[in-house]
């Protein structure tokens, strides 16, 4: 992608210069993802957290056509509340910068614009993956696409409750992607520990896993790795629960005829009801844990 459109904030830069650590944001969870002024508020106590454990955050998000790189905390405040703003995947890029619009990335889109910067480390909630009746659909996101080619490690707490967990798991498999479950052996499922499915690499230590992710790139292996760790126990919604919760919700979502990029929505705001907010405070504690070891990797890394 030609860098005439890029705009990188320059403590980013000098960081990026100076070879320091830096934390990769998306912005699809401040436009998207909860309501205002939640979205402000957590955005930028996860930037606190990556602060605090020694790395430089940058939320990337898409304004007025200008890819942003560590958005201030006023652009942040916008994007918080502008009107229409896009959610933007690879597909919606040219659209949305030849147009001049605004624009919240995803991961995938995430993932091409830090690949672009030279940032490594990608901190989210949860990566999407293969919907649940993907075999008629054909539904799988984009961001497992990304993962095959783009050189970025996405730290997350595994791929979002309302997905094929095991369909995702081998979808990664047959691309490539390393997926590391941090201290446990089990794949977590986004707002619980556990979810039935076992992963092949288990490591309990930042500096193991940024050992592994430079070995990736010293051979010459494209592609990202997945990070997934587990929501703090003390915050978790039991998977059993969640399961029927999202059942319902899948049900409700086929009834009103959602297709496409409306479903995720859809069902995280419905499953946010049904919960009466327990999931919204879970997706808030779980993103706060990821950006605490992602910036422990991001330093490790260097």
């Amino acid at each position: 992608m030609n860098k005439d459109f890029l705009d990188i904030n320059l403590e980013v830069l000098e960081a990026i210069k100076k070879g320091e650590p830096i934390v990769a944001l998306e912005s699809t969870i401040i436009a998207h993802g909860m309501p205002y002024p939640k979205n402000v508020q957590t955005a930028m106590a996860v930037n606190q957290v990556i602060r605090d454990n020694g790395a430089i955050p940058a939320t990337i998000g898409i304004i007025k056509g200008r890819i942003k790189v560590g958005l201030t905390d006023e652009e942040i405040e916008y994007m918080a509340q502008a009107p229409n703003v896009l959610k933007v995947s690879r597909r919606d890029l040219p659209f949305v910068i030849s147009r001049g619009r605004d624009g919240a990335t995803t991961v995938a889109a995430t993932m091409i614009v830090a690949d672009m910067a030279g940032i490594r480390i990608f901190v989210t909630g949860g990566i999407g993956g293969v919907h649940r009746g993907a075999g008629a659909s054909f539904d799988v996101s984009a961001d497992l696409e990304e993962l095959k080619m783009t050189d970025v490690v996405v730290v997350c707490a595994g791929v979002k409750s309302i997905l094929d967990i095991g369909a995702t798991l081998e979808y990664l498999e047959t691309s490539g992607v390393p997926v590391i479950s941090y201290g446990t052996d089990e794949f977590p499922a986004f707002y619980s520990r556990k979810s039935g499915f076992k992963t092949e690499i288990s490591l309990e230590d930042p500096k193991d896993i940024a050992e592994l992710i430079k070995m990736k790139y010293k051979l010459g292996l494209k592609g990202g790795v997945v990070v997934a760790c587990p929501i703090p126990k003390e915050h978790e919604i039991p998977f059993d629960e969640m399961n029927a919760v999202i059942k319902q919700s899948l049900e409700e979502c086929n009834e009103k005829n959602i297709t496409g990029k409306r479903i995720t929505p859809f069902l995280l705001d419905r499953v946010k009801q049904l919960t009466e907010g327990r999931s919204l405070e879970a997706n808030i504690q779980l993103v706060l844990n990821n950006a605490e070891i992602g910036a422990k990797i991001a330093k490790y890394s260097k």
